[in-house]
């Protein structure tokens, strides 16, 4: 039997296994064992439930006791260190009274995630009311452990999103067979993020929960923010919850095919005992959160007082067949698009992977065509800070159309910024000091992370502990090969970081942060959220956040190389030619490369890319800086010749 032969066998008779589900009777025996497994012990009987004080859910009883129907009041805090944002999140948890409500698109089996499940499981037994919902294609990695939480307490409630398969966790060869059967349902992800507690204070924007969320990571984390909102909005985020949480495709992990054979066969099993990899950090960042001095101090007090906020969010019927219905369900894409096209003087643009649908490329087009158009900056990440080439392949393939059809200012994040918002300390990779030329002197774990590097671009695995459910947010790529959601080797050790962070500034006056990457997944097939704040005050401070991002410490700017001294009509027009076609585009030469800017005298500050002085401040440093070229630059190459077709789903 040929090669061939032995896998379409395999593929038939995991098709065959795949269809083979529970029958309802099944279903309803294992939810039985769940429920009777369920402990009703309740070790708080006070009205508050023992909640601890919490100076962050002070915001929001503070916030809904100034407004009035007419002027609402909130309180909006930037959450972008990594640090700050778990530590709000486990003074909320520990402040709740009432009730708890998590969705998020990564719910991951390490520290991150298990210390929050720790927090979760402490605030069901004094009484209040958890619900957990994730993803399907991220959600917690272990069937036992799913099977454990379904059945840990009368209090606590999990789901599943879009179960394809009916199953919680799928394999490799299951991802293939859904592709090949369900492709646009596999696609249909939640990526909709929220946190909120007793419905007064809510949490939403880029972060999942991992490690590489909160710089628990020795090797790479994502450069992110949140914002915290309390006061009347987060009745909004309340229906958006409740709508996700009885959508038909949230499901009951108990009644999924893999928990209730599980239960069926086991039984229920307890929460297991997972241990901490660093239980020391986890403790550290426990007793901060435990400091009301130092929450009131960091935190509360750097919470802006605003008016009016809007939360927008997509609603679960946009994964349904009915294309009316699915139209009328998304929201968070039409009102972005409207609040970008509505800016008179500046945009600034956050995303983590710089593809656009062709509704947004129509409308910046529109928008340079104005006299004078809005300036557009556009912070990004570059193919060494990216955790997916491929997205930045054809980001690649887009920069002479985003430089000169559009007018893009734009700025790419580096791997080892020196003045972002990051905790290198909380990393666990210690010994790390910089140099003045700019390099790097790393200790053990650091040298451990630059050799798995190295080895995960032969091929293996880059952490050399159990592959997580997903280091980045396109799912549906994951099981693609060639290690697509790995990142390029680089040509120094250190812990490197990478943008995550979606938001958006119009003319310094509205402010937006959410989930959505302003890019064609989010329009067509992630759910997606955000809120919007037209404030000054909220909008300097989140422009300033974004600058910093852009400083030249921390990104390159893109601009148009230098001109060939012959035929550079010729060059620039045939390469104009090649990228317009549809899925050839071999063209060697590109149109932008990649600069850092030279300080001195003559140059005090940096430039647009179009200022007539820029290349007198600034140097080219090539088209992939800091990267260690090889196969992947091969790879690159491919993608942004042929990789044309992906973009709607990128």
């Amino acid at each position: 039997m040929t090669a061939a032969a032995r896998a379409l066998v395999a593929l038939l008779v995991l098709a065959c296994s795949a269809c083979s589900s529970l029958s309802n009777l099944q279903r309803e025996q294992a939810a039985g064992i769940a429920a009777a497994a369920r402990s009703t012990q309740i070790d708080c009987d006070a009205p508050d439930a023992c909640a601890r004080p919490s100076p962050l859910r002070e915001l929001g009883v503070r916030a809904y006791a100034q407004s009035t129907p007419q002027a609402p009041r909130h309180y909006a805090l930037l959450l972008d260190y990594g640090q700050d944002a778990l530590v709000s999140r486990l003074d909320l948890i520990r402040g709740a009274t009432t009730s708890i409500d998590l969705q998020t698109y990564i719910f991951d089996e390490d520290d991150a995630g298990h210390l929050v499940l720790d927090e979760l499981m402490a605030a069901v037994r004094r009484g209040v009311r958890v619900r957990v919902l994730v993803d399907q294609l991220s959600a917690l990695r272990q069937v036992d452990t799913l099977a454990a939480l379904a059945s840990a307490h009368v209090n606590f409630e999990i789901r599943i999103y879009n179960p394809v398969l009916e199953r919680a966790r799928i394999s490799y060869p299951m991802y293939a067979w859904a592709a090949a059967c369900c492709w646009r349902r596999l696609n249909q992800r939640m990526h909709s993020k929220l946190l909120l507690v007793d419905g007064i204070v809510g949490i939403t924007g880029g972060r999942n929960y991992q490690d590489d969320y909160y710089d628990w990571n020795p090797e790479f984390n994502f450069r992110d923010r949140d914002v915290l909102v309390s006061g009347p909005a987060t009745a909004d985020m309340a229906a958006n919850f409740e709508a996700f949480w009885n959508a038909r495709l949230s499901v009951p992990v108990e009644r999924l095919d893999d928990v209730g054979r599980h239960l069926l066969r086991a039984g229920a099993p307890a929460l297991p005992d997972w241990p901490y990899e660093d239980p020391r950090r986890v403790a550290a960042v426990s007793r901060a959160a435990d400091d009301r001095a130092l929450v009131q101090r960091d935190l509360v007090e750097a919470a802006i007082p605003v008016g009016d906020v809007v939360f927008i969010a997509d609603l679960p019927q946009k994964h349904r067949r009915d294309r009316e219905i699915a139209a009328g369900a998304i929201h968070a894409s039409p009102l972005l698009n409207e609040l970008i096209e509505s800016a008179q003087e500046e945009v600034l643009l956050q995303t983590p992977y710089l593809v656009l649908s062709k509704q947004a490329q129509a409308m910046f087009g529109r928008m340079h065509e104005r006299e004078p158009p809005p300036r557009v900056v556009v912070s990004t990440n570059s193919l060494a800070a990216t955790d997916s080439f491929i997205t930045y392949a054809l980001s690649y393939k887009y920069k002479r159309r985003y430089l000169r059809d559009f007018g893009f200012e734009i700025h790419e994040f580096k791997p080892f910024p020196e003045d972002a918002p990051i905790d290198l300390e909380a990393t666990g990779a210690v010994d790390i000091s910089w140099n003045a030329d700019g390099s790097v002197n790393i200790g053990e774990i650091a040298r451990d992370a630059a050799d798995a590097d190295a080895d995960a671009d032969a091929g293996g695995d880059a952490s050399g502990r159990r592959t997580p459910p997903l280091t980045r947010e396109y799912a549906a790529l994951r099981y693609a090969g060639i290690g697509v959601h790995q990142r390029v080797p680089l040509k120094r050790a250190g812990v490197r970081f990478g943008l995550h962070a979606k938001s958006l500034v119009i003319d310094n006056r509205i402010g937006v942060v959410g989930t959505h990457n302003f890019d064609p997944r989010g329009d067509d097939y992630n759910t997606e959220s955000a809120v919007i704040i037209d404030d000054p005050a909220f909008a300097r401070a989140l422009a300033d956040s974004i600058r910093r991002d852009i400083a030249p410490e921390n990104a390159w700017a893109i601009a148009r190389r230098d001109k060939p001294p012959v035929f550079s009509g010729l060059e620039y027009s045939l390469a104009k030619v090649s990228e317009h076609l549809p899925l050839f585009d071999l063209w060697p030469m590109r149109y932008a490369t990649s600069y850092e800017f030279q300080p001195g005298p003559a140059c005090p500050a940096p430039l647009s890319p179009f200022d007539p002085g820029f290349r007198a401040c600034y140097e080219p440093v090539g088209d992939f800086p800091e990267v260690n070229l090889g196969f992947r630059t091969l790879l690159t190459r491919i993608f942004t010749a042929f990789g044309a077709g992906l973009a709607p789903i990128l």
